[in-house]
């Protein structure tokens, strides 16, 4: 499952802030519970761990390991029942000095559901299955080709990877002289599905086994895509991959980039479609009717304070203090927020104009 910037944001945000604190012993508590877990038997289990704690030696120690514990079952206890995709908690005393208390809980229903059930204490809280799930783990094959190149690479969240690129020994269309153009043909057609048997061995190689490949889609100029897609050079498995056939204008790099942007129809539930097609909505309307788009800090600011923006534009870029506020003046008036990616196109020129942009309710006159 592929999250979005919405959801990537709130959680590196939590992540970054329990990723600052360290404890002096093994005192920092951490609890994963699973999807579909009872939380009763967390609470049960954390209960258990309080008693044996009564045993630790160092007596400050063993202080804040029942005190984050105690801390913990309070917490959990205010939920009725494990949220649908799981619950992770934190607990613990956190305090700069020694000697100090500033006892905190944190918990987070995870964006992805858990499958692990956790219980640990340590001196430091336990993240690394919840920056896992930051991870793009959905992905789309690229094969973009034509009979003398072929290119191929991955689609993961918004970047273009390339993996693989292959040039063909195809003659060229000036056949050298005496050669009969029967036997000219015959040299390119070999050549040719030489060709096609080495792209779809580089397919096989880089696809086969992916789990996380949700579909391939080929594409290129002319009907060599459909030579090389019904030819039978590809896996039957990989075959039924195939999701999408497209005509492109080039191959190579641009050809990749051309064969995601003719994709949209294939690619429309993904989150990198839905962001070139919002802020290639405001570009539109900056262009032909610029008193319904704003951009640049200060004056979406005012035009979010007026409650003249139906949708905010952030962004990726901007620090988090300043997401912050945009998103809390957004939620004063009831107006969408969208988060950008730099990774497309669409998402640079959002950052060049100054990485915040709003679509307006209604046309304001500018100044």
């Amino acid at each position: 499952m592929s999250l979005t910037e919405q959801q990537k944001h709130k959680l590196k945000k939590f992540i970054k802030e329990l990723d600052q604190y360290q404890g002096r012993h093994t005192e920092l508590v951490t609890v994963y519970i699973p999807q579909g877990y009872e939380i009763v038997k967390i609470i049960q289990h954390l209960q258990q761990e309080a008693g044996t704690a009564t045993n630790i030696k160092d007596s400050a120690t063993r202080k804040n390991v029942i005190d984050a514990l105690e801390r913990m079952i309070q917490h959990l206890r205010l939920f009725n029942g494990t949220p649908e995709h799981g619950l992770a908690a934190f607990s613990g005393n956190v305090a700069a000095q020694q000697g100090k208390q500033d006892y905190r809980v944190w918990s987070i229903e995870p964006p992805i559901p858990l499958k692990t059930r956790i219980y640990r204490c340590d001196k430091e809280f336990v993240l690394d299955l919840l920056k896992e799930m930051l991870d793009e783990r959905e992905v789309y094959g690229l094969v973009v080709l034509d009979r003398r190149d072929a290119q191929i690479a991955l689609l993961k969240g918004k970047t273009i990877v390339p993996l693989v690129k292959t040039h063909s020994e195809v003659p060229g269309k000036f056949k050298a002289g005496g050669q009969s153009s029967q036997r000219f043909h015959r040299l390119i057609e070999g050549a040719a599905k030489e060709h096609f048997k080495k792209v779809a061995e580089y397919v096989k190689s880089q696809f086969l086994g992916n789990a996380d490949l949700k579909g391939i889609i080929v594409g290129g100029p002319g009907p060599t895509k459909y030579e090389f897609v019904d030819g039978g050079f590809i896996t039957n498995e990989l075959r039924k991959k195939i999701i999408g056939i497209k005509d492109l204008g080039y191959t190579g790099e641009f050809g990749l980039q051309e064969l995601v942007d003719r994709s949209d129809d294939l690619l429309a539930n993904e989150e990198i479609m839905a962001e070139k097609k919002i802020v290639t909505k405001f570009l539109d309307l900056l262009a032909k009717n610029p008193q319904m788009a704003s951009y640049g800090e200060a004056e979406v600011l005012s035009r979010l304070q007026q409650g003249a923006v139906d949708t905010l534009l952030l962004s990726d870029e901007l620090s988090e203090e300043k997401i912050d506020l945009f998103e809390q003046e957004a939620g004063k008036m009831g107006t969408n927020v969208v988060l950008i990616s730099t990774e497309t196109r669409e998402g640079v020129q959002l950052r060049d104009i100054g990485k915040i942009a709003g679509i307006l309710r209604y046309q304001v006159q500018s100044g």
